[in-house]
């Protein structure tokens, strides 16, 4: 499938988290465009969509190539990455994006220490632009934050020229859960909606997350107004 879109995948220089918000005008773009491994790297997979450059990208930065190499090692074994689109960030070092040739117009792609934008068929650059800005004046903020205001400046700029569809954030820290999993799937107008419900994740999902078992370390303790908001029915939780 054929997955036009725009995206950010992104590194917190702080937490060393691993994110990505993506939107497009097909559905359910979250299940087949991202994928992240915690303390390795984050991709976003898109155009004519092939899953396997992001297995072997992920692959290569597990063996310590940064996000670059580890682009250019998976798409050596793509016959068709004419037509393929992709960005990546690694745990560490440059973040990094690749576009074919016969990505359909408007195509492009930003990359900078720590995200890389990507985007086909779109309105026009304006919106990876955005998206960008975006990014680097919310430097302070957590990254999920980061990742969905950069997702709907690229949204308000113009976004998909054929229209909005669905809309996905994900973000990983050091567990083999995600901190924040959150997707829009079909929709007038996802990326609002995925902004209405991240708001809800913050009060009432992510205190839960912190509070989870955890591999390494000791998690956050579940306050018990969280608690006591858990028990209720969601018509009557904030």
């Amino acid at each position: 499938m054929q997955f036009n879109t725009f995206s950010i995948v992104g590194r917190c220089l702080k937490t060393g988290e691993l994110g990505v918000a993506v939107s497009s005008a097909v559905p359910a773009v979250g299940s087949l465009c991202i994928y992240i491994e915690p303390g390795v790297g984050a991709v976003s997979t898109q155009s004519w969509v092939n899953p396997y450059l992001a297995v072997a990208a992920l692959a290569a930065m597990r063996d310590q190539a940064d996000a670059q190499h580890a682009l250019e090692l998976a798409l050596s074994r793509d016959a068709d990455l004419h037509l393929r689109q992709i960005g990546a960030v690694a745990a560490r070092g440059h973040g990094a994006a690749f576009t074919g040739d016969s990505c359909t117009g408007w195509y492009g792609h930003l990359t900078g220490t720590d995200y890389a934008i990507e985007g086909n068929m779109l309105v026009g650059a304006e919106t990876l632009a955005a998206m960008s800005r975006a990014w680097h004046e919310s430097c302070d903020m957590a990254l999920a934050e980061r990742l969905l205001l950069a997702l709907e400046a690229g949204d308000n700029a113009g976004g998909d020229r054929r229209g909005k569809q669905s809309a996905a954030l994900k973000v990983m820290g050091t567990e083999v859960y995600a901190l924040v999993d959150l997707r829009v799937d079909e929709h007038l107008e996802p990326v609002v909606e995925l902004r209405r419900i991240f708001e809800v994740a913050k009060l009432q999902l992510i205190p839960f997350v912190q509070g989870m078992p955890r591999l390494y370390g000791q998690p956050l303790a579940l306050p018990e107004s969280v608690m006591r908001m858990l028990l209720k029915c969601p018509a009557d939780r904030p």
